[in-house]
């Protein structure tokens, strides 16, 4: 006669009970189905804690509220205050009243409004109405490009209408007659001599 060992029963599906009481296995780095349903019954219970701490703590604060307005006030302490006596007072000294006349003051010299006698490197004047008539002096350049200054007869712009002109690398002078603009670039300021 001969004996056969019994073969293990199949497990037909993952959810199914294997040997010893265990589940079935599960794949590489997959967790099994026992430890998932721990992780979530673990949070359900780690949440429902909080909520009761912080339940428990409201109702704490309101009881000791009311607890503190039944209570009977605590009489406040005396002060006493303590005055020295003071030293006699002296006389006042007797007043002394000075009478000073003040001198009005003398208006200043008003510049009488004109054209100006002193002006900027830097622009186009008409001679007669933005800047005095004269001559006129500069200390030069600015800048190491040079001062250029130029006298004519109109505003346009045109070669045509240069009266003269000159580019400075030092200190200049030049004389401007009524009516004629004075156009000057990169210089220092130009100041009426005579």
């Amino acid at each position: 006669m001969t004996f056969q060992h019994p073969s293990p029963p199949p497990y037909p599906h993952p959810g199914s009970q294997g040997p010893f009481g265990l589940g079935a296995p599960t794949g590489p780095g997959q967790p099994g189905r026992d430890s998932r349903r721990w992780l979530k019954y673990g949070a359900v219970a780690l949440v429902s804690l909080f909520i009761g701490v912080g339940i428990g703590n409201s109702g704490s604060a309101a009881d000791t509220g009311k607890k503190t307005a039944g209570a009977k006030a605590a009489p406040r302490p005396t002060v006493t205050a303590t005055r020295t006596p003071q030293a006699a007072a002296a006389e006042p000294a007797p007043t002394v009243t000075r009478t000073v006349t003040a001198k009005p003051k003398k208006p200043k010299k008003t510049k009488a409004p004109g054209p100006a006698t002193s002006f900027s490197g830097e622009g186009e004047y008409l001679v007669g109405d933005d800047i005095a008539a004269g001559t006129y002096k500069t200390s030069g350049p600015e800048s190491e490009f040079g001062c250029y200054w130029e006298r004519a007869k109109d505003a346009s712009g045109e070669f045509g209408s240069i009266i003269a002109n000159n580019n400075l690398n030092g200190p200049g002078r030049v004389t401007l007659n009524r009516g004629e603009y004075f156009k000057t670039n990169r210089c220092e300021e130009w100041k009426k001599v005579g």
